[in-house]
């Protein structure tokens, strides 16, 4: 009579040790879901500062097209 185990009907060792290592699994699984969704989130963001330069980049040449149509109406 080890431990616990001598306070579980017989056959209820398995099951305490078959529930915890479901329990472990699924903290594996929702562990590497939440590293997915980091990953996910990062690439987002990724994405959109790139967005966001892109766009700072064309409304600098906007600008600049503007300033070189005004000089050039001069």
């Amino acid at each position: 009579m080890e431990g616990e185990s001598a306070y579980l009907p017989r056959g209820m060792e398995a099951a305490v040790g078959k529930s915890t290592d479901i329990a472990r699994a699924k903290a594996r699984r929702l562990k590497g879901m939440i590293k997915e969704s980091d990953g996910i989130a990062l690439e987002n963001e990724r994405l959109k500062a790139e967005g966001r330069r892109e766009q700072a980049e064309a409304r600098r040449e906007e600008a600049l097209a503007r300033a070189a149509r005004a000089a050039s109406d001069r």
